[in-house]
């Protein structure tokens, strides 16, 4: 069941950008971090929407966390930038959907050691089955759903954007 198109995606989407902006009113600079491969599609989404409607002395810096979310712990996640790059600096790390938040905790490990300024999380889709102690700050849709559905997120590589619920 498709729960939601290409043209509502995109207003949530123009939406967490302005809210982005709103929170973090007067920084220098912000950065995305988008995790893996939907995460990153939908940062880079934002970064597109921030563009034009970000103040001209703002700088939106887009990185990349590599973690394999089955396993959290297989390897150590990486982020794609220095960490004396993001120290001192508001990070959003973004996803496409937030369930146990398994995911977005481990993804935040390697954030904690470049002491950024915040971190906050901003997700498409976010499931009420957490976990661990994960708060998303930016969501496009809050969803209760049942342990056994699932979220498929079509962000990437197509020709429309939706968001099944099976």
């Amino acid at each position: 069941m498709q729960i939601l198109d290409d043209r509502q995606i995109r207003q949530k989407i123009r939406r967490i950008a302005i809210e982005i902006l709103e929170r973090n009113y007067g920084e220098p600079e912000i950065v995305l971090a988008g995790l893996n491969n939907n995460g990153m599609g939908f940062a880079q989404y934002l970064l597109d929407e921030l563009l034009p409607i970000a103040p001209a002395n703002l700088k939106i810096t887009l990185t990349r966390i590599r973690l394999n979310p089955a396993n959290p712990v297989e390897y150590e996640p990486v982020v794609e930038m220095e960490a004396e790059a993001l120290r001192g600096k508001p990070v959003i790390v973004v996803d496409d959907v937030a369930n146990t938040g398994r995911t977005i905790f481990y993804a935040v490990q390697p954030l904690l050691k470049a002491i950024p300024k915040k971190i906050e999380v901003a997700v498409l889709v976010d499931r009420k089955h957490k976990s661990f102690p994960v708060k998303a700050d930016y969501v496009g849709l809050s969803l209760a759903t049942t342990l056994l559905e699932d979220i498929d997120v079509q962000i990437r590589d197509v020709d429309k954007m939706a968001v099944f619920l099976n």
